[in-house]
C-alpha cells in the first residue's frame, strides 16, 4: 500500500481529524473520564458514544447538533477484547482512543459517508484501492431491509466491487440488549504487501480476522430502539455515532503492520526493553509480553489519573486485574523479580501528556500505587510458587488436580496460564477440563447473583426535561412520568418511577441518594427506598406501585436524613480546605462517601498524617462551623468562571458547560450535592480514623451533629464503666499507668524465670542428642513460649555443630513446630526448615514457612506433635 504521508506523528493525526471536524462545524469536546462514576449500567467508557448516550436515549437536551472529540476508552470483554487475549495479535487493546463524530438530529448518512471518505483519502492520503466498504444487508427477523440509501452514497465514490454486505453481526450496532440502534457501515483497509494483494483478494478476508486486513471506521446510523421483547422502534430523531479507533488509524497511516509499530507505542516497547534487558521482535514469548506490558500501563496509569485505585471489587479489581496479568508477563517472560511497570509511568505522561494533562498531574501517584501494587503481587507469586511446589511434591501421578489448580487461583491469586508453565517444566500436567468445570461454577454463581431482568419503560406522558428541585424544597406535587419493573436475586422484585420533576437528591458525587415516601390521595403511602440516577433520568427506587400510577402524587424526602448527610457534606468540603491548609496544596480529592451517620475523605498524600497534624485539621473544620458561614451557591454558571473565582474542579469527574458552585467562606468547590445553610448546623465535627489505601492516598473517616452527639454519649458510658471496673479510683489515667508499670514489672520477672528455665531445658536437650549420618539431632516437644525457643535454637546452634533442631509445642488446642538447620547443612545437604515445617505442619493441620535454616509452622491439632516429631527423622536418612 502506497501511503506518502507516513512520516506524520501521531499527535498530528489526532489533530488533523479534530480540525477537519471542527471545519464541518462540530464542536470539538475534551474526553471524558474513562472511569464511570454514577452510572449504574457500565463501569467504564467502551466506546465513543458513551458520554453522549443520554442524547440517543432523548433524556437529554441537545445543546450542540454536531460535536467531535478522541475518547479514551477501556474494554476488558466481548468481541476481540478478551482480556486474556490482549497481546496475543498487534492490533487490539484494553485501553483505547476513539475518534468520533457525532450528530443528534442533526445530518445522516450522505455527509457521515462523504465526510470520512474525504478525511481518509485527501487528508491522510490513505491509497483508495486499499480501502473495501460494508453496509448492511437486513435481517428478515428484525424486518429490516438492505440499507439502499448507504449503499447508492458509496457508489457515487466507490467502485462497486469494493462495497460489500456485512450481516447483523458485524453491520448492525446495539448499544445493548435494550436501547438505541441501527445498521452501520463499516471501512476497512488492506494494508498487504501488493504480492500478498495478488494471491488473495482483499475483499474475500474483510470481516476474517486478518491483522492486517482490518476495521478502521465505523459509521452508526442510529435510528432504532430494541425494546425488551426484541422488537424495533424507530427513534424520534436519526443520530450520527462514529468511531475510527486512534491506534489503528496511526498504523495505517504511518505506513507500519502493527499498532506496537506506532509511535504510540514505539517509546514504550523502547523503555521496557531498555529496563528488562531483552529485545523486541526477537522471540514470539517476549514479543507478547512487551505488548501486554505496554498495553496494560496505558490503562492503568489512565484509570488511576481518573481516581479508580486498584481494589478486590467492581471497577477497582478489573484495574488490578490488568496491572497483575502485566506484571505476571513480566515475571514469568521477562525475569523481571522486583518491581519495573512503574518506571513507564514518566515515558507515558512525556508522550501523551499534553493531550490528557491529567497524566502529568498525577503522574506522581500513579508511579507510587503501581509500584506498591507490583510489590504486593510479586510476593502473591512468591507465595504461590511455595504452594505450588508443596502440591508437585505431593502429588502421586503425572497429573495435578484441576480444582487444586483453580484454588491457587481463587484463593491465592496464582495465574493458572504460570502454573502450567512451571508443572510443564516438571514433566506434569493439570485436569483442565476440571478446572474449566470449576471455574465455570464461579462465573454461574456470579451471574446467578448480579442477574437482574429489566422490564421496557411504561410511558405514560413524554416529558422532555425532568426538574430537580431538592435544593429548595423537600416536598412537591408530581405525576409519574414512566416506570418499569426489574427483578433480581438479591432484591426481589422492585419498581423504578421516574417523576416530572422531584426533590430527590439521586445517588452522585459520593453522596447516597435520599429516601422518603409517595402519598396517594387516599392517605397510603409507597416508601421510596433509594434514589439514582440513570442515562439524567433520577429514579425512585420502591417496592410497589400504584394502583393508578397516572393520578396526582406527593412526594416527600426524609428530612432527618437529608439534613445529616447535607451536614456531612458540607463538612467533606471543610475538611478538602482543611487539608490543603494543614498538609500544602498537593493534597487533592481521591474519593469520598457521604452517607448519613457519617463520611469518608480519600486524598493524596505520600505520608501518614501525624497526630499533630489531625487535631490541627480537626480544629480548622470546627473553627468553620463556630464561625457561622452562609451556604453561598452558584447555579448555573459557566465552567470557566467558576474556576476564576478559585472553584476546585477534580480530575475524573465529568462536568457540563455550565455548573453549580458551592462556596462556605473561603471554601470553594464544584459541587451538585446538597449542603446545610449555614455552617454552625453542622454542629461538631469529629475525625474517628485515618490511614492508608494506596500507596500515596489516605482517608480520613470522620462524623458530624448526632452522629459525634452519640459517640460522646457512648464514649462517656464507657468510661463510667471502665471506672466501675477499676474501683472508682480518684485519676483513672494515674490508675491505669500504675497497672502498666506493675505489669511490665511482673513480664520482666516471667522473662527471666524463662530464661531459666530455658537454661535448665538447655542442659537437658544437649543430653538427649541424637546423631543420625553425622548430624546432630534434637527433635522434642518443649513447653516454652515462641520466642524463647527461637533464642534457645539459636543457642543451641552455637555451640553444637551439625545441629538439626526440631521442637513442638502445645497451647490449649494450638500446636507450633520449629525447625533450626545449621548454614552448613543447609548448603552441604540441601536441608531445608521451610521445606519441613511446610510438611510436616500438615500432621498438625496447619502450614508455614521461612528461610532454609530456621522456620516455624502453626496448626491446630496437637494430636499430631508425635507423629511430626518421629517423622523429621526421615529428613536425615
Amino acid at each position: 500500500m502506497t501511503n506518502k504521508y507516513k512520516h506524520v506523528k501521531s499527535q498530528e493525526i489526532r489533530q488533523q481529524f479534530l480540525s477537519f471536524f471542527k471545519e464541518k462545524k462540530h464542536k470539538i469536546v475534551p474526553s471524558s473520564p474513562m472511569v464511570l462514576k454514577n452510572d449504574p449500567t457500565l463501569m467504564f467508557t467502551n466506546a465513543g458514544m458513551v458520554p453522549f448516550k443520554e442524547f440517543f436515549l432523548g433524556q437529554r437536551k441537545v445543546t450542540d447538533s454536531r460535536v467531535s472529540d478522541t475518547q479514551k476508552c477501556l474494554r476488558v470483554s466481548g468481541k476481540h477484547n478478551d482480556l486474556e487475549e490482549v497481546g496475543m495479535d498487534t492490533y487490539h487493546h484494553t485501553m483505547f482512543e476513539m475518534l468520533g463524530n457525532w450528530s443528534f438530529g442533526d445530518y445522516f448518512k450522505k455527509e457521515a459517508i462523504e465526510w470520512a471518505w474525504e478525511l481518509l483519502t485527501e487528508v491522510y492520503k490513505i491509497d483508495k484501492d486499499s480501502l473495501y466498504v460494508t453496509v448492511f444487508e437486513g435481517d428478515k427477523k428484525d424486518g429490516l431491509t438492505f440499507d439502499q440509501e448507504a449503499y447508492d452514497y458509496w457508489k457515487k465514490i466507490v467502485p462497486e466491487e469494493r462495497i460489500l454486505n456485512g450481516n447483523k453481526k458485524d453491520n448492525f450496532w446495539e448499544m445493548g440488549v435494550q436501547g438505541p440502534c441501527g445498521p452501520c457501515s463499516e471501512i476497512h483497509v488492506d494494508i498487504r504487501s501488493d504480492e500478498e494483494k495478488a494471491k488473495v483478494p482483499g475483499k474475500d478476508l474483510v470481516n476474517h480476522d486478518h491483522p492486517l486486513v482490518i476495521e478502521i471506521w465505523n459509521l452508526v446510523f442510529m435510528e432504532f430502539n430494541r425494546m425488551t421483547d426484541g422488537s424495533l422502534e424507530k427513534l424520534p430523531n436519526k443520530h450520527v455515532d462514529t468511531g475510527m479507533g486512534f491506534e489503528r488509524l496511526c498504523m495505517v497511516v504511518q505506513g507500519v503492520q502493527s499498532n506496537y509499530d506506532t509511535d504510540i507505542f514505539t517509546p514504550l516497547i523502547r523503555e521496557i526493553t531498555t529496563i528488562t534487558n531483552t529485545k523486541y521482535g526477537v522471540d514470539e514469548k517476549t514479543d507478547i509480553a512487551i505488548r501486554v506490558i505496554a498495553d496494560h500501563v496505558r490503562a492503568v496509569a489512565f484509570a488511576i489519573a481518573d481516581g479508580q485505585l486498584p481494589s478486590n471489587n467492581g471497577a477497582g479489581y478489573v484495574i488490578r486485574r490488568i496491572l497483575r496479568r502485566a506484571i505476571r508477563y513480566g515475571f514469568t517472560f521477562l525475569g523481571q523479580k522486583e518491581a519495573f511497570i512503574y518506571r513507564l509511568v514518566f515515558v507515558l505522561s512525556k508522550q501523551m501528556g499534553k493531550t490528557f494533562p491529567e497524566l502529568k498531574k498525577q503522574k506522581q501517584l500513579i508511579e507510587n500505587v503501581i509500584k506498591e501494587e507490583e510489590q504486593s503481587f510479586l510476593r502473591t507469586l512468591d507465595q504461590g510458587l511455595n504452594l505450588l511446589d508443596t502440591v508437585i511434591k505431593n502429588n502421586t501421578s503425572d497429573k495435578i488436580s484441576g480444582k487444586k489448580v483453580f484454588e491457587l487461583k481463587d484463593t491465592f491469586g496464582f495465574p493458572e496460564d504460570l502454573t502450567k508453565l512451571i508443572l510443564k517444566e516438571n514433566g506434569l500436567t493439570y485436569d483442565s477440563a476440571e478446572f474449566s468445570k470449576e471455574l465455570e461454577k464461579q462465573k454461574e454463581r456470579g451471574r446467578k447473583a448480579t442477574a437482574v431482568d429489566t422490564d421496557d419503560w411504561q410511558i405514560l406522558f413524554n416529558d422532555d426535561i425532568q426538574e430537580f428541585i431538592g435544593y429548595d424544597t423537600l416536598e412537591a406535587k408530581v405525576k409519574i412520568a414512566r416506570y418499569r419493573k426489574v427483578s433480581s436475586k438479591k432484591e426481589g422484585t422492585m419498581y423504578q418511577l421516574v417523576f416530572n420533576m422531584t426533590p430527590f437528591y439521586p445517588e452522585g458525587g459520593g453522596q447516597v441518594g435520599d429516601k422518603g415516601y409517595l402519598e396517594k390521595r387516599n392517605g397510603d403511602t409507597i416508601y421510596i427506598l433509594d434514589t439514582k440516577k440513570e442515562n439524567n433520568l433520577i429514579i425512585h427506587l420502591t417496592k410497589g406501585l400504584p394502583k393508578d400510577p397516572t393520578e396526582l402524587f406527593t412526594v416527600r424526602v426524609d428530612e432527618s436524613q437529608r439534613f445529616r448527610t447535607s451536614c456531612n457534606h458540607t463538612a467533606t468540603h471543610l475538611l478538602h480546605q482543611a487539608l490543603r491548609s494543614v498538609l500544602g496544596k498537593h493534597v487533592e480529592q481521591k474519593g469520598s462517601a457521604v452517607h448519613s451517620k457519617h463520611l469518608r475523605f480519600d486524598f493524596s498524600h505520600f505520608s501518614k498524617v501525624t497526630e499533630k497534624e489531625l487535631q490541627e485539621i480537626q480544629f480548622f473544620v470546627n473553627a468553620r462551623i463556630r464561625g457561622k458561614l452562609d451556604l453561598k451557591e452558584h447555579r448555573n454558571i459557566p465552567m470557566e468562571t467558576a474556576i476564576k473565582k478559585g472553584a476546585l474542579a477534580l480530575f475524573g469527574e465529568k462536568y457540563d458547560d455550565t455548573v453549580r458552585m458551592v462556596e462556605f467562606g473561603k471554601s470553594k468547590e464544584l459541587c451538585g450535592g446538597t449542603h446545610v445553610q449555614n455552617t454552625s448546623d453542622i454542629w461538631h465535627f469529629k475525625i474517628t480514623s485515618e490511614s492508608a489505601i494506596a500507596s500515596g492516598v489516605r482517608r480520613i473517616e470522620a462524623m458530624t451533629f448526632d452522629g459525634v452527639e452519640d459517640l460522646y454519649i457512648q464514649q462517656e458510658k464507657d468510661y463510667k464503666l471502665l471506672k466501675i471496673a477499676m474501683k472508682n479510683p480518684q485519676s483513672p489515667i494515674k490508675y491505669i499507668s500504675q497497672i502498666q508499670n506493675e505489669n511490665a514489672e511482673l513480664k520482666k520477672q516471667i522473662e527471666g524465670l524463662m530464661r531459666d528455665k530455658a537454661k535448665s531445658l538447655k542442659s537437658s536437650l544437649k543430653d538427649n542428642i541424637e546423631t543420625i549420618n553425622g548430624i546432630n539431632l534434637i527433635s522434642q516437644k518443649i513447653d516454652l513460649e515462641p520466642n524463647h525457643i527461637k533464642d534457645l535454637a539459636f543457642e543451641l546452634g552455637n555451640e553444637i555443630e551439625n545441629l538439626f533442631f526440631f521442637a513442638a509445642t502445645q497451647n490449649g488446642d494450638k500446636a507450633m513446630l520449629t525447625c533450626f538447620i545449621a548454614k552448613n547443612l543447609v548448603s552441604e545437604k540441601e536441608l531445608n526448615a521451610g521445606l519441613v515445617v511446610r510438611e510436616l505442619g500438615k500432621l498438625i493441620q496447619g502450614g508455614g514457612g521461612g528461610q532454609p535454616f530456621f522456620a516455624t509452622a502453626g496448626g491446630k491439632n496437637p494430636n499430631g506433635i508425635p507423629q511430626a516429631l518421629e517423622k523429621v527423622k526421615e529428613y536425615l536418612n
